[in-house]
């Protein structure tokens, strides 16, 4: 079956249960109005919520700025996750109501903390005419879900081998390990490979492991995985082969221990039951209650709360989006 062939959203076994390895198609999304960027998107997915502590992947471009309008995501709030930032092209301009003022750039990692709650914006600047890039979402474990928001950045060096590269953003890889802090065990890299190239990797056995593919194909332990899907890898291996097809390729390796909790999902929250997601919700609403009624149209604003006001941003924050006429489900 060829990639086209293949449904959107959909897990694909291609092998056997003792040691299935699954490949996502990913779904497009839009992000925006009729000239908004759209993004492929394979976490979550019907089959599959989480790997590791990995809950939500966003990738997208390249985009062609003056055609999809870029990125203008303007202040929203989150809580009990953790937001990760990977660019290969352009820059994006992150501000935050923990006061927190910074450009994402190639090859450099922005990991945002929301915890008990945070807002923030992503806005990508004139000077960026192709955005191309992965966004993640990082689930909290109930211990540390409502830990205070923080911001890290990180500038990983490039590792080289025989045929390929990899930047260590997350985890660790390769005999070097990030700085930055997480709350569960995870792993975050980008490796580069050379046309053919076959790299074996020492990885930890307690992980499973995701590999996206942003450019070219690889076989994942002799799987064929396409560009734009993304492979999970059970527990159980500690070593993981990837094998390049004929050009060069760029992937995204993404890891964990099982996070053996189950969240609640839904917009921009994350959290335990449908009762704190609603209440999240309209935490939210109330903070852009305009004294007139409606909602206010500058996030200067924004009533104090438990999001708090995003630092220097003007736009007018996103409004939460009515809720399903349905109980919020458990994944995981």
């Amino acid at each position: 079956m060829t990639n086209q062939e293949r449904d959107p959203g959909v897990v694909t076994c291609v092998s056997t249960p003792a040691d299935a390895i699954e490949v996502l198609v990913p779904r497009e999304v839009p992000l925006g109005g009729p000239r908004g960027m759209t993004v492929r998107r394979t976490l979550p997915s019907r089959q599959r919520s989480l790997i590791g502590a990995w809950c939500f992947l966003d990738h997208y471009g390249p985009d062609e700025v003056a055609l999809s309008g870029g990125m203008r995501v303007a202040p929203h709030p989150h809580t009990g996750l953790q937001t990760v930032s990977w660019l290969f092209t352009g820059e994006i301009e992150h501000r935050d109501s923990a006061g927190n003022h910074a450009m994402v750039r190639p090859g450099e990692v922005n990991l945002m903390t929301s915890g008990r709650g945070i807002s923030h914006s992503e806005v990508s600047p004139e000077t960026t005419r192709t955005l191309h890039g992965a966004q993640l979402w990082v689930a909290l474990p109930a211990a540390h879900r409502d830990a205070a928001p923080g911001f890290a950045h990180h500038v990983p060096e490039p590792l080289r081998g025989t045929g390929f590269e990899a930047r260590v953003f997350l985890g660790s890889l390769l005999g070097t390990t990030s700085p930055v802090p997480t709350f569960t065990p995870l792993l975050g890299a980008e490796l580069l490979l050379g046309p053919g190239a076959r790299v074996e990797l020492d990885v930890d056995p307690a992980f499973e492991h995701g590999v996206l593919v942003d450019t070219g194909a690889v076989q994942v332990e002799g799987h064929d995985v396409a560009r734009a899907e993304l492979a999970h890898v059970p527990t159980g291996r500690d070593r993981l082969v990837l094998v390049a097809g004929d050009a060069p390729t760029r992937l995204l390796l993404l890891g964990g221990t099982p996070f053996g909790e189950k969240i609640v999902m839904w917009w921009n929250f994350v959290g335990r039951s449908h009762e704190e997601v609603v209440a999240h919700r309209e935490e939210w609403q109330a903070q852009l209650r305009a004294d007139g009624g409606g909602v206010v149209t500058d996030s200067q604003l924004v009533r104090p709360g438990r999001f708090g006001v995003v630092v220097g941003d003007h736009l007018p924050p996103i409004p939460a989006p009515p809720l399903p006429n349905a109980r919020l489900r458990e994944r995981g």
